[in-house]
């Protein structure tokens, strides 16, 4: 007699999120080749950021990151089948531009007996995701109560009062809570050794870029450039851009199934370019084994900038695309950390393809 095993619960939660992903993958690719080529035009002389081919494209491609949350309502609300228009009201209101110049800008907002507090919406991940979430289990006993004749108008009205204030008072400060703490925590231990912390934020960040909790670092590296002229946190992170892109990688060569492959090398090449989203949304987070793989890798890199002291001296994030915002101290061991990062991250990730084509092969077996 043969028994089904229940996946876990980080498997479920990964597989859901991936599904929510996996629609819009090559979008994000996309945009993310068209906004390093231009940053490269731009590094180049070639272009000007005051010229019109520049602002329409860097629109296009920044502008998909920015107003993400609106992909994600769209492939979330299809992957939990509840109702893709009110669902895209969530992104709406968080988007808003009245409510992010507030929120976005560090004050909070009174909303009944509460404070909304300060977050970053827009690229955001997870407010979206648990908003519509929630919205699967609010639309359902509306749908069974509420009269056919005034349901259309009726339900998305019940639902937004349900939905919307738990996405703004739990959903949307999640991530800035979890980022402020770990950034605390990096702070205690750059004062204490320059290396643990670069091994700590290598480690962590990508985890971090998953809940979204990483928009916590961006205002404390821009405020640290305008007061010292340099950040000491970002150079940390580069290695585990590659590391992803590594592990990525090593994922595609051991996909046998033609549309999985090109997904994983689409998502090394987003990486490479400085663009983790695909590879961790699509690939390494639906492989423990990958995603270590690539935090440890990550951890090297980390340790090697934090060693060096190595600066970044006008915000970006860290590429190779964006090395030229790193060229204060300790500029060529930032670009040694990604270099040695690439092949950890592969490396370390291929040893172990008989356990993670054993796991593909179990999902492929669950899917049939």
């Amino acid at each position: 007699m043969e028994t089904s095993k229940k996946p876990g619960l980080y498997k479920r939660v990964v597989d859901q999120i991936s599904g929510i992903f996996v629609p819009i993958i090559n979008y994000l690719t996309a945009a993310s080749i068209i906004k390093s080529v231009i940053l490269l035009l731009v590094g180049a002389g070639v272009l000007s950021k005051d010229d019109g081919l520049y602002m329409v494209f860097y629109a296009v491609s920044d502008g998909f990151f920015y107003f993400l949350p609106f992909f994600l309502a769209i492939t979330a609300s299809k992957q939990w089948k509840t109702d893709m228009y009110i669902a895209l009201l969530i992104p709406v209101a968080m988007l808003y531009p009245d409510l992010i110049d507030v929120l976005e800008n560090g004050r909070s907002l009174p909303f009944l007996a509460f404070d909304i507090q300060p977050a970053v919406y827009h690229s955001s991940v997870i407010p979206v995701i648990l908003g519509v979430g929630l919205l699967y289990f609010v639309e359902k006993p509306f749908d069974k109560i509420l009269p056919d004749a005034i349901k259309g108008f009726l339900k998305p009205i019940f639902c937004c009062i349900i939905v919307l204030p738990v996405t703004f008072l739990l959903f949307g400060p999640l991530g800035t809570w979890i980022g402020d703490f770990l950034t605390y925590l990096f702070r205690q231990l750059y004062q204490w050794n320059h290396v643990a912390a670069g091994v700590f934020m290598g480690f962590i960040i990508q985890p971090m870029v998953f809940i979204g909790a990483h928009w916590s670092i961006v205002p404390i590296s821009i405020a640290s450039i305008a007061a010292d002229g340099f950040d000491l946190l970002l150079p940390l992170l580069g290695g585990a851009v590659y590391g992803q892109c590594g592990a990525a990688l090593a994922i595609a060569f051991m996909h046998k199934d033609k549309k999985q492959r090109n997904i994983a090398f689409q998502a090394a090449l987003s990486s490479a370019l400085g663009v983790t989203e695909p590879a961790l949304f699509g690939v390494t987070m639906k492989r423990p084994r990958a995603m270590i793989s690539a935090c440890v890798a990550g951890a090297v890199g980390g340790a090697i900038a934090g060693m060096a002291g190595s600066q970044c001296i006008t915000f970006a994030f860290p590429s190779f695309v964006t090395s030229v915002a790193y060229t204060g101290e300790g500029f060529g061991m930032f670009l040694v950390s990604m270099l040695i990062a690439f092949p950890i991250g592969f490396g370390l990730t291929y040893i172990q393809k008989k356990a993670i084509i054993n796991q593909i092969q179990a999902d492929n077996n669950k899917k049939d």
